[in-house]
């Protein structure tokens, strides 16, 4: 049997984290439960020593990414289980998620309707799911789920990708899916979480947008470059036809201008499709 690593970033979690550990000591008494202390400013590291996790600590707020690197990095189990410290994600569901990592590389606990969130960042998942469904050609039914488990073996091949912020949770799933991995989706159903959260509608939502783009250009440039490219196609005709029957003009040079700029963003997206490929190809 595989060694099995809990790792639960945390962030002036307090008040939850001493709850979730022994939760999930009760639920799992072999498995090594290992927090990483973001820098926290209340009892975060207190109480989960008190509560018998071990402890990794940064010495200042590096972000939820930094904080799933390291404790990836150190942890000792090859099975990980990335979950929440704020008592959103309950420690029962965990097993549902186990029991699927034997066939599949990821396994994620998918958010359903009828779980405890907040309206206007269920729109936003909506929005980012079907977004990066387009450049998967995968059903992704929760981008952003901090819930999930996978090898320890094969997901850090992917960490320098992480970035240190929030978004982690995209950046893994599509660098699995861009390298022939694959993801599989349990619904789970969430509680709201003690006290304030600390993603930022705005702030974070378009950190979250930009690293979905960021990503794409890394994991299908083609998705990104050839609808841009028929774009000032389809411009550069429009303006031709405009001046040439409505204008009586001849040839326009805004027209040649987004000719040439539909060749060279489509020229870039082949160049960029070949980069692309080259670095999945290191990692297997």
């Amino acid at each position: 049997m595989e060694k099995l690593s809990f790792v639960i970033p945390a962030y002036n979690e307090g008040k939850t984290i001493a709850s979730v550990v022994t939760q999930l000591t009760n639920k799992f008494p072999e498995a090594e439960i290992l927090v990483v202390n973001d820098g926290s400013d209340d009892n975060t590291k207190e109480e989960s020593i008190k509560a018998g996790a071990l402890v990794y600590s940064h010495p200042h707020c590096m972000g939820n990414g930094a904080s799933v690197k390291d404790g990836i990095r150190y942890c000792s189990g090859e099975i990980i289980v990335l979950m929440d410290a704020d008592g959103q994600h309950k420690p029962e569901d965990a097993e549902m998620l186990l029991q699927c990592i034997k066939t599949y590389n990821m396994v994620v606990g998918a958010r359903t309707s009828s779980s405890k969130t907040v309206w206007y960042r269920d729109i936003a998942n909506t929005v980012y799911n079907r977004l990066a469904s387009y450049m998967t050609d995968f059903k992704i039914e929760d981008l952003t789920s901090g819930f999930r488990v996978f090898r320890k073996s094969e997901v850090s091949q992917f960490l320098y990708l992480f970035p240190n912020g929030f978004s982690y949770p995209t950046t893994v799933t599509m660098a699995y899916l861009r390298s022939g991995r694959s993801v599989h989706y349990v619904p789970i159903e969430t509680e709201f979480r003690v006290g304030k959260s600390k993603i930022k509608l705005v702030k974070d939502g378009s950190k979250f947008f930009l690293v979905i783009m960021r990503i794409a250009t890394l994991y299908s440039p083609l998705k990104i470059f050839i609808p841009t490219s028929l774009m000032f196609f389809a411009l550069g005709m429009f303006w031709y036809l405009f001046s040439y029957f409505i204008c009586n003009a001849g040839f326009p040079k805004m027209s040649l201008l987004l000719f040439m700029t539909s060749v060279i963003v489509f020229m870039q997206g082949l160049l960029s499709e070949q980069i692309c490929q080259m670095r999945y190809d290191k990692t297997g």
